[in-house]
């Protein structure tokens, strides 16, 4: 008996959360290995331990990017909370990083609600071309109007060069809704490009080539384009805020934002009812909550000595912070 499109996106989420959460344990080791040693610079690269944490992290990326493909954004984007968990539960051991009483409490809340959304998730509708998806994306949409792109694109375009051109120079520095306003509108962009490269590719696969629709191309050149300016962003934010901050923030602002596109976008709640579609909000609500109280409990660490920072800033400038605590996630 076969999976269904639920279930593999299902699978293949869990997955990538457990492989990034245990990547960051991996990559902090070597990174503390390295620091020991006390020579600093990038003597991290020569740590087996470092190296297995990125592969790891790579595979986890990849499995995520693959849970779109077969799964509603609605479903995927919110179990990237429990890569915290992951992490949290693996720092409580390996790091000696303690989980304070209410952080249990905020990774139960966290599983609770990602039971929630698994339990009354839509089914997955694949497009079956490139084509239909570009329709999908260009048709004028009544809901949320602000939200989406090329035929509201102006208006995303809009307030993307309002937060850059006016309220960044004025406010950047001390609002924290600037930098990751741009991130969180990139990020949303970003996962619903994302989803259709992948559609794309999985369509190509099986005997429908749709490498030659300049649609796949326009995707893939969004995604480029919206990754670097969310990384760039995220890196300002990094810079200038608490992580402890930025991290549950990110991800409230990420996560909202990449569900209501993929709504509007893929109909991912056409043919729901109001109850199951209630229930999914609940539980996104009850994952937003229970990460929130696992960033506000965790146990602060003392910071590094300065000749050893390198392997921390290099992670910073790649838009991976260092640690479980840290977690924000690429596309969801």
């Amino acid at each position: 008996m076969g999976f269904s499109d639920n279930s593999k996106g299902l699978i293949l989420a869990v997955a990538s959360s457990a492989f990034i959460g245990s990547s960051f344990i991996l990559k902090k080791k070597g990174l503390k290995r390295a620091g020991a040693l006390g020579v600093g610079g990038y003597t991290y690269l020569l740590e087996p331990l470092w190296w297995a944490g990125m592969v790891t992290m790579i595979v986890g990326e990849v499995a995520n990017f693959v849970a779109y493909v077969y799964a509603p954004a609605v479903l995927v984007t919110p179990l990237g909370a429990l890569s915290i968990i992951v992490s949290a539960c693996l720092a409580h051991f390996m790091l000696k990083e303690r989980i304070q009483k209410m952080g249990i409490v905020g990774c139960v809340t966290c599983i609770a609600g990602s039971v929630v959304i698994v339990i009354h998730a839509p089914q997955e509708h694949t497009p079956s071309s490139v084509r239909e998806i570009w329709t999908l994306a260009t048709q004028p949409c009544m809901i949320f109007p602000f939200i989406f792109f090329i035929q509201n694109s102006s208006l995303l375009h809009s307030v993307v060069l309002a937060l850059v051109l006016h309220f960044e120079p004025r406010y950047g520095q001390t609002n924290i809704l600037v930098y990751l306003g741009i991130c969180s509108l990139m990020g949303s962009l970003t996962v619903v490009s994302i989803k259709a490269i992948g559609i794309a590719i999985k369509l190509t696969l099986d005997g429908i080539n749709q490498i030659a629709y300049p649609q796949t191309w326009f995707f893939l050149t969004v995604a480029a384009i919206c990754v670097i300016m969310q990384l760039n962003y995220l890196n300002k934010a990094l810079d200038t805020f608490n992580t402890a901050i930025v991290s549950p923030v990110y991800y409230v602002m990420f996560t909202t934002l990449t569900i209501i596109a993929s709504v509007i976008m893929f109909k991912d709640w056409s043919g729901q009812n109001v109850s199951s579609i209630a229930s999914e909000i609940c539980g996104f609500i009850t994952v937003l909550s229970g990460t929130i109280i696992l960033h506000a409990t965790r146990e602060h660490e003392p910071p590094p000595p300065v000749e050893n920072q390198l392997g921390g800033v290099w992670f910073k400038d790649c838009g991976i912070p260092m640690g479980w605590e840290s977690h924000i996630p690429m596309f969801g």
